[in-house]
């Protein structure tokens, strides 16, 4: 009987772990978003749309916590997979979810910096500074 309640509650504890790494996502993508939009200023990037790099900074600034949060949900994604039901049917659509948050994240990557994540930046300056006029394209 005591085997039972302690299985309960490593398999409670597993779900509440995976449901707060989910949570933590929500906050980090809403958190990051909320900054952009409000303490950056959204109304100073509208307003300077006109300036070099003005876009791609705002994409680069919105760009990092949609990253964040897409890998915290995976974290828990897996955290409920392989530690709760790794059944065939369970594994298999992580590992769909798994290659459709890999594809999202590349696609922020490429639409952020300009490269392929697996593409070396060529100088020092287009790596540390988005806004940047040398973009390299694949």
């Amino acid at each position: 009987m005591a085997g039972n309640e302690s299985a309960g509650f490593i398999v409670t504890s597993i779900e509440w772990a995976a449901l707060g790494v989910e949570v933590l996502a929500v906050v980090a993508i809403v958190a990051g978003v909320v900054k952009v939009a409000f303490a950056r200023g959204t109304f100073r990037y509208v307003f300077q749309l006109g300036k070099s790099g003005a876009n791609e900074s705002y994409k680069h600034q919105l760009g990092k916590p949609l990253l964040l949060g897409l890998d915290l949900l995976l974290a828990g994604d897996v955290i409920k997979t392989v530690a709760l039901e790794p059944t065939l049917p369970n594994v298999g659509a992580l590992g769909l979810l798994v290659l459709v948050r890999t594809f999202l994240s590349w696609s922020l990557i490429v639409e952020m910096e300009g490269r392929m994540p697996w593409q070396a930046v060529k100088n020092k300056s287009a790596a540390t500074n988005p806004v940047s006029s040398e973009r390299i394209i694949p």
